[in-house]
């Protein structure tokens, strides 16, 4: 009888623990609006543009006058040009393009009013240096893993073009979607000189 006790015990602690653990974790439903309210946050602090220009000549410049162009039906991505790059010399699909970037989690600023900036710009180490996507090239998990929201630009801009772009999770790099995690990015991208 006391074997018995013992596992029924033992088996009502599991569930205690489990019911605990599901009361504490955020369902992906819950994740998703908490991303969304964030990014709205954001975006009502700056000027927002709901068209990409039809001629695709984009307002340039880092301050609160350069809109933010909403860049799918979605409201997944948002770009504002910081510069256009060089119109010239355009990515064409299987360039390696490398690209340098800083990011801030929205979703931290928003919930705390503070987040760190983080990523390869400031960091000149050789394996910093070295992060590319081939242009256009979705299927290769070498690109997949910086998500689809890094490569948007190039389909509009020249070489050497700078954004702030903002990126949510389901666009973003594979580790920020389990999170649900939205980034406002700001990136450099430059076509690899053979």
């Amino acid at each position: 009888m006391k074997l018995f006790n013992n596992k029924i015990f033992y088996i009502c602690s599991i569930l205690l623990v489990a019911m605990c653990s599901c009361e504490e974790t955020q369902s992906y439903s819950d994740l998703l609006n908490e991303e969304e309210k964030a990014v709205n946050w954001w975006l009502s602090q700056h000027n927002v543009s709901l068209n990409i220009p039809a001629d695709s000549i984009f307002v340039e410049g880092s301050d609160l006058k350069a809109p933010f162009y909403k860049m799918n039906e979605d409201g997944t991505i948002y770009m504002q040009v910081v510069s256009k790059g060089d119109m010239s010399n355009r990515p064409q699909t299987g360039d390696r393009i490398y690209f340098r970037f800083m990011r801030q989690n929205i979703k931290t600023l928003f919930n705390s009013g503070a987040a760190s900036w983080n990523g390869n710009s400031q960091n000149m180490a050789a394996d910093a240096s070295a992060t590319s996507i081939l242009f256009n090239k979705s299927y290769l998990q070498s690109t997949t893993q910086f998500g689809t929201g890094i490569q948007l630009p190039l389909y509009y801009l020249g070489d050497g073009c700078e954004v702030n772009i903002v990126i949510k999770s389901r666009e973003g790099f594979s580790d920020d979607e389990i999170e649900c995690n939205p980034y406002i990015y700001n990136i450099r991208y430059f076509k690899a000189i053979y």
